[in-house]
């Protein structure tokens, strides 16, 4: 019987455990997940300890004030997945060991979405706990559930539009660039869209998690009007069409 060709043997658990190992293996991707981790806890602890608490804000807004700054370092660590490769050269040995470009992207994206999701979850949910201890129980205090969960999500979210753009701009300064553009120009400008402003400033995962911690911030004009799930729903898609895009430009261009 012959053996089956290296490429046949290549499927996506191979290629998501590899993407798992170079994932642990670089350093300043790994730092970045800390620090995605570590400032949404910071932030409530900063929030408790300067009494910056906003007089109309939740204790769930107020514990997650820094939540914003943790899932532009979500998108950030996304790129890096892929221009890390494209920085070092290691793309072609990722490509020679796994012809199939999209089984590659789709690894990567498991593992970003996967592991983004999860740290999330457990890092809002534990500076939601750090503030409902430490901030003034005068304050409302928010439904944590479920708007924790879809919280996590726009964190993941946040990760598999990085890896789209990486995978398309193929530099990390660039990348990271336009990333964090996409996240916040739409609240920025969607304003400037008279009716079409509930659509456009609801269209970015950062839009969609001020809206769910139920910061006073959120308002109309800065990210839409739109409720806080369809707007997740909303990028969620335009996110995963982006993905699909990506896909696209890697099957067709040289490494």
């Amino acid at each position: 019987m012959r053996a089956a060709s290296p490429a046949a043997r290549a499927g996506f658990r191979q290629a998501l455990a590899a993407e798992w190992i170079k994932f642990r293996s670089v350093r300043s991707t790994v730092w970045t997940t800390v620090a995605t981790f570590v400032v949404p806890v910071a932030g409530a602890v900063f929030v408790a300890a300067t009494g910056s608490l906003q007089d109309d804000d939740t204790v769930i807004g107020g514990s997650l004030t820094l939540s914003v700054v943790a899932q532009m370092l979500a998108a950030v660590v996304g790129a890096m997945t892929i221009t890390g490769e494209y920085g070092s050269g290691t793309i072609r040995t990722t490509l020679a060991a796994n012809p199939n470009r999209g089984t590659v992207v789709a690894a990567k994206a498991a593992l970003v979405a996967g592991l983004m999701y999860v740290l999330a979850l457990t890092s809002c949910a534990l500076a939601v706990v750090v503030g409902g201890v430490l901030l003034p129980a005068s304050h409302p205090a928010g439904e944590a559930l479920p708007a924790l969960f879809g919280i996590a999500g726009s964190f993941a979210v946040a990760g598999l539009l990085g890896l789209a753009v990486g995978t398309l701009v193929r530099h990390s300064a660039g990348a990271v660039t336009t990333v964090i553009g996409l996240l916040l120009l739409p609240s920025l400008f969607g304003p400037l869209f008279g009716g079409a402003r509930r659509w456009i400033a609801g269209l970015s995962p950062t839009a969609a998690l001020e809206k769910l911690t139920q910061t006073s911030d959120a308002t109309a004009e800065t990210v839409g009007s739109l409720g806080p799930w369809p707007s997740l729903w909303l990028v969620a898609g335009c996110t995963a069409a982006l993905l699909l895009v990506a896909v696209g430009a890697l099957r067709r261009r040289d490494v």
